[in-house]
């Protein structure tokens, strides 16, 4: 059966608990996943070349895309499909507290898209994103002292560590859940086990 056009709750319906092990659905659609690659992209390259005065138009560069594609995803947060929605993914510190509890008992909690735990680091890498771009972009066109160098660099390495804990996340995640979470933000599909939550 066909479900590239489908919604995974739709799909969920009608799929056997059996069939739901090995069934994977369509989950992240392209422009969230060209946005997370190239955001890795973009990070990394103005990371590394920060402390380079040879690389510096590159770094800005680099700096003012990863703020186009912050905007660009808060949009498509709002208007984009089922998934890409903050709405299906944003739900508090309660709610990723009691994800991130559950992942030590035998039966963890499982989302079909990004979990509350994943939603709030979304939502930081997003925010801390944004910050450094803007501190960045001051910087560069000497609008302030040395204290907005200084907030530039504390952001870029609190979002380092924030990256850190994004892909320690997918790590965990992976294993507990057994599916492979950097493959399916390369294919956009998913398995649907039992017990998923949409």
């Amino acid at each position: 059966m066909s479900t590239t056009s489908e919604f995974p709750a739709d799909v969920a319906t009608r799929v056997s608990a059996d069939e739901r092990a090995t069934h994977k659905v369509f989950v992240w659609d392209a422009p969230v996943r060209l946005f997370h690659w190239l955001m890795v992209i973009c990070f990394a390259g103005a990371y590394v070349t920060a402390e380079s005065e040879h690389w510096r138009l590159l770094h800005v560069t680099l700096g003012y895309t990863m703020a186009g594609l912050v905007g660009f995803r808060i949009i498509w947060g709002l208007v984009g499909t089922q998934h890409a929605r903050f709405a299906s993914f944003v739900r508090g510190p309660r709610a990723a507290l009691a994800y991130l509890r559950s992942l030590l008992g035998p039966r963890p909690q499982h989302y079909l898209g990004h979990n509350p735990a994943g939603g709030l680091a979304i939502v930081g890498l997003l925010a801390l994103i944004a910050l450094t771009a803007a501190s960045g972009y001051a910087t560069y066109n000497e609008l302030g002292g040395d204290w907005l160098e200084e907030l530039h660099e504390f952001a870029a390495d609190a979002l380092l560590i924030l990256v850190g804990v994004h892909l320690a996340g997918v790590a965990v995640g992976s294993f507990v859940h057994k599916e492979n979470l950097v493959r399916a933000m390369i294919t956009g599909r998913k398995p649907l086990p039992p017990e998923t939550n949409t």
